[in-house]
């Protein structure tokens, strides 16, 4: 498996950010790691190992980014107005400086000329973060696979309501989306999923209410509910990949 490591200056975040590509050519995927995460995740905790045969066959390449957690989401100590601006920082960084990237390196790998949709892929505080950028910037991400996600921002930000914690909690902004809005073609012309399972660590409220809302508002998103017995783990998060992701690069 071909691989490559990047260090750059972020002037979205004013630091340096790492990432690592999986892959010579195919669709591409962001992958997003668990919470307070780092770039090299994807590898050490095995998912390269199951999304490998798609990214040896040609099938997708995958961009593992830094998460931004321990200065947003997960400092709860900390003042939840600079905490969630914080964050918007990092979407700005993905927006703004990853997609471009992911674009030109994608359209060079394939003789492409145009600007490739990318699927946003996470598990958990990831999955947040995938759904989240899926929602958000459907003219950027037409996919997603998220597994085992909470997708209101009261989990990192408490009962703290402004403007930039509402256009980052899906259940809602989605929620409150009028009928008809134009995001909602643009979100049934790609493939999302959104998997849940009802076992250990799991919490699948968030789920069950953006199921509902998909349905109130005509949103085909695929929101498939495992068993009691399917954890909030990584031997869970394997079997699902394996499952989804042949639906997701499917032509």
């Amino acid at each position: 498996m071909e691989t490559q490591y990047f260090k750059e200056y972020s002037p979205s975040l004013g630091r340096d950010m790492e990432l690592k590509v999986y892959g010579h050519a195919g669709r591409p995927v962001l992958f997003i790691p668990c919470q307070n995460g780092r770039f090299y995740d994807f590898e050490n905790y095995r998912m390269a190992d199951v999304w490998s045969p798609w990214i040896e066959s040609g099938q997708c390449m995958v961009f593992s980014i830094d998460t931004m957690d321990q200065e947003s989401w997960s400092d709860v100590g900390g003042d939840p107005y600079w905490r969630v601006r914080r964050y918007e920082q990092w979407i700005d960084f993905i927006t703004r400086e990853i997609v471009p990237f992911i674009r030109d390196m994608v359209n060079a790998r394939n003789g492409w000329d145009g600007y490739p949709g990318i699927i946003a892929f996470g598990c958990s505080l990831g999955a947040t973060h995938a759904a989240n950028l899926f929602f958000r910037f459907p003219d950027l991400f037409d996919g997603l696979l998220a597994l085992s996600g909470i997708y209101t921002a009261s989990y990192g930000f408490g009962g703290y309501m402004d403007e930039v914690v509402y256009r980052n909690s899906p259940v809602d902004y989605l929620g409150g989306m009028p009928a008809g809005h134009p995001y909602i073609d643009r979100y049934n012309s790609g493939r999302g999923i959104i998997v849940v399972g009802q076992g250990p660590w799991e919490v699948p409220d968030s789920t069950y209410r953006l199921r509902d809302i998909f349905a109130e508002k005509g949103i085909n998103v695929w929101v498939d509910v495992w068993g009691w017995d399917c954890a909030h783990d990584w031997d869970w998060w394997y079997k699902q990949v394996a499952y989804h992701v042949p639906h997701l690069l499917d032509d």
